[in-house]
């Protein structure tokens, strides 16, 4: 069911309009398997997300270069970064139909990604707030969705340009954080 509806996103100009009646053709079950596997459409698409973040995600919870422990807080929160706009690049028809439904910001996926970028901030930029972390952290993966990297692809920046520019972004977030927090912190 899984590989059916990757097949049909991937060739899919528009993947919103891929209906669960399709993939449960193209899958040769009926519909109600699909729900009784997954619940809904989010949930087959969280499904066949984690089905291909599964070797990313083992990668960077088991400190794996460039996710070691050696590799400072913030070089570690630019890799993941990087890793995760070429897994939506390479991914592009999956993350399109799943970015534009509800709910993706209480997906497991990206509560995961969340998770691993507010902490990487906050062991880059001790001493910090929870709450200046939670945001800086949504802010950095609100720049990777899917429509924003399109438009500046179409725009004409080369996807070095978008890295480059996106790690630069990181570096500078996480020391302005780091500097700004503190003082901050003196003034309540």
């Amino acid at each position: 069911m899984l590989a059916a509806a990757d097949r049909l996103f991937a060739a899919s100009d528009v993947p919103g309009n891929v209906t669960m009646d399709a993939i449960a053709a193209a899958a040769g079950v009926g519909k109600g398997t699909l729900f009784r596997a997954f619940g809904s459409r989010d949930g087959l698409l969280d499904a066949l997300w984690a089905s291909k973040i599964a070797a990313l995600r083992e990668e960077v919870e088991r400190g794996a270069p460039p996710f070691e422990a050696a590799t400072t807080p913030e070089e570690r929160l630019v890799a993941f970064l990087d890793a995760i706009l070429m897994f939506k690049l390479d991914n592009r028809h999956l993350i399109r139909a799943r970015e534009v439904g509800a709910g993706l910001l209480q997906s497991p996926h990206y509560r995961w990604m969340h998770k691993i970028a507010q902490t990487l901030i906050e062991d880059a930029t001790s001493p910090t707030t929870a709450d200046d972390s939670l945001y800086v952290a949504h802010a950095l993966l609100a720049s990777l969705h899917i429509d924003l990297i399109d438009e500046l692809l179409a725009s004409g920046l080369s996807l070095q340009a978008i890295r480059r520019a996106q790690a630069m972004r990181v570096r500078a977030v996480v020391d302005h954080a780091g500097s700004g927090c503190a003082k901050r912190s003196d003034r309540r």
